[in-house]
């Protein structure tokens, strides 16, 4: 494990034990590492809001021998997402500019094939259970990964009466949203490389709340598996800069459409109520394309009926 590595290791198991400040410190580090290795203590400190005292003071506590060290181990994690980069040029340096779109489109076909042969259909049906038992629904993932959770709460929403998805900048605010979770309830949480200490430690509060937790990420060795008792594996290789997150949203599609067939009823009683208060409410009204003879498009003008 490199030095920054080691870093993100440290600031987790200590996390518990921190300060007030020192939690913000890490929650703000684990996301923003790339900004804060570059950053001075006292500017560190500004951005988020403790003294470049408590800073320095963050940096020997977790076994560093001052702010410069600290700062070394920070530098490494930048070269390491550096390395991103790199890999990016290894993976697709050679391929023509007119083959990028296909050479991409078939790697993310190629997760999802690998996905399909290593997804385990047991803990699949275990999560579609645990969802339906549950009282309430709670749903996180931070970052690249806020996509995916948004999109699960959507049609969620149309199935359940209970589903809380979870928007924060910090733990605290993800708390705060979560006070009421109990053992009645579960939380589905999302995250890929890198891995968010925020998602990380809304399924641990879950856990010690006895809720059950669901987890989509991309390993069996995920630390988000650590408070999980249900773990959905999908292959979400970082080849660029940019996470492939196909797979793990297929594997989400996959969720919605177990839970409709198994709520059936509810999902044709819920479509048909949409249906009445968007024509009551002319929802649409002013905002539908409508073919016209199978060719033209005809757009309607609010501000004229017949046009």
């Amino acid at each position: 494990m490199g030095k920054g590595e080691n870093l993100l290791n440290k600031m987790n198991v200590k996390y518990q034990k921190f300060s007030k400040g020192q939690k913000k410190l890490a929650s703000y580090i684990s996301d923003n590492y790339d900004k804060a290795a570059f950053m001075t203590a006292a500017k560190l400190g500004e951005t988020v809001g403790v003294s470049e005292s408590t800073v320095v003071r963050f940096a020997i506590h977790l076994g560093y021998k001052g702010y410069p060290e600290f700062q070394k181990a920070l530098e490494e994690l930048v070269r390491n997402k550096l390395n991103s980069i790199q890999r990016m040029e290894v993976t697709y340096g050679k391929v023509p500019q007119a083959e990028i779109l296909d050479t991409v489109l078939h790697s993310d076909i190629d997760k999802i094939k690998m996905t399909m042969e290593n997804i385990d259909h047991d803990a699949f049906e275990q999560a579609v259970e645990t969802i339906l038992d549950a009282k309430s629904i709670y749903i996180v993932g931070i970052r690249s990964c806020a996509p995916l959770a948004s999109f699960l709460g959507f049609y969620f929403h149309l199935l359940f009466n209970q589903v809380h998805l979870l928007h924060t900048n910090s733990s605290s605010e993800l708390f705060e949203q979560m006070i009421h979770i109990s053992e009645e309830d579960v939380i589905i949480g999302i995250s890929f490389p890198r891995y968010s200490m925020r998602t990380l430690k809304a399924l641990e509060f879950a856990n010690n709340r006895k809720a059950r937790v669901i987890t989509l990420t991309d390993s069996i060795h995920s630390p988000m598996n650590l408070y999980s008792s249900c773990n959905l594996i999908a292959r979400s290789d970082m080849a660029s800069i940019v996470d492939s997150l196909v797979a793990p949203l297929s594997v989400i599609n996959a969720l919605v459409v177990a839970l409709c067939m198994r709520k059936q009823k509810e999902v044709v009683a819920t479509l048909e109520d949409l249906e009445k208060i968007w024509d009551e409410y002319q929802v649409y009204k002013n905002d539908e394309i409508n073919m016209a003879d199978g060719h033209d498009i005809k757009i309607r003008d609010p501000g004229n009926p017949e046009h």
